[in-house]
């Protein structure tokens, strides 16, 4: 059973900042390693090793990709600070506000039998 019993819509706005920092990071192993055209780089040979790390050129981000960085980006910041500046804080003591965090940040599981 929860502790705290948090508004539907603080829970929904928490579960689509899970969500929305899921396919973020899904999407961002899909980019070139650098944002900007890159030259790729080999690193020295490391001591009892063959192994050299490296990195291929970067051909740096399509103007899509760009975008679509700056649109999840710009969605993570706007469901932090509805979730951050909810008026549900005020009503929690301010030294249990990090423990309700951490509830709320658990509250879309299904509970424990």
């Amino acid at each position: 059973m929860l502790k705290y019993t948090f508004p539907e819509d603080l829970r929904a706005a928490q579960l689509a900042l899970h969500q929305t920092r899921t396919a973020y990071e899904q999407y961002a192993t899909t980019l070139p390693w650098a944002a900007e055209p890159m030259p790729g780089w080999e690193g020295d040979k490391q001591l009892h090793s063959s192994y050299r790390s490296h990195k291929e050129d970067s051909p740096g981000y399509t103007e899509e990709q760009a975008a679509e960085v700056a649109r999840f980006r710009a969605r993570l910041l706007e469901l932090s600070i509805t979730v951050s500046t909810h008026p549900f804080w005020d009503s929690v003591d301010v030294g249990g506000r990090v423990e309700a965090r951490m509830a709320l940040k658990h509250a879309h599981e299904p509970a424990e039998a």
